[in-house]
């Protein structure tokens, strides 16, 4: 693996579409830094509101791996680079596909992280839900 620290911040976001399109959950996790938190405001149904620390990531990523869904595409509307260099914003379209009925679905949401030294401490999913169907 490479040395996170030489990692930009936009580095880390594109290494996390990657993952995620590939369903490679474990480089997902591994994107985050040890204490790195993941926080769904706006959670719905099982998934949790808070995930703290890259273990319970791992944990709850990888679990999540055999839901009925496949990312077909995290598309950027708008990137906003803040005062703060480890801090981004960014307004999100999901594309995705319910992999039992083959129904595609979007999902929009703003997506703030804090990324220092090459890893995520800091992923807050304001998810648009109502665009999501029951995946259970």
């Amino acid at each position: 693996m490479t040395d996170p620290a030489g990692r930009s911040p936009l580095d880390v976001l594109e290494l996390r579409r990657q993952h995620l399109l590939a369903r490679d959950y474990e480089s997902f996790a591994g994107l985050f830094a040890e204490d790195g938190v993941i926080e769904l405001p706006f959670a719905v149904g099982s998934l949790p509101a808070r995930l703290e620390g890259r273990e319970a990531i791992r944990e709850f990523s990888l679990n999540t791996a055999d839901r009925p869904v496949e990312i077909t595409d995290l598309r950027i509307v708008q990137l906003h680079q803040t005062v703060d260099p480890e801090v981004v914003i960014v307004e999100l379209v999901s594309e995705a596909r319910h992999t039992t009925t083959g129904v595609p679905f979007q999902a929009t949401c703003i997506q703030v992280f804090r990324i220092h030294n090459g890893e995520i401490k800091l992923f807050r999913d304001y998810v648009g839900a109502a665009g999501i169907p029951d995946l259970s």
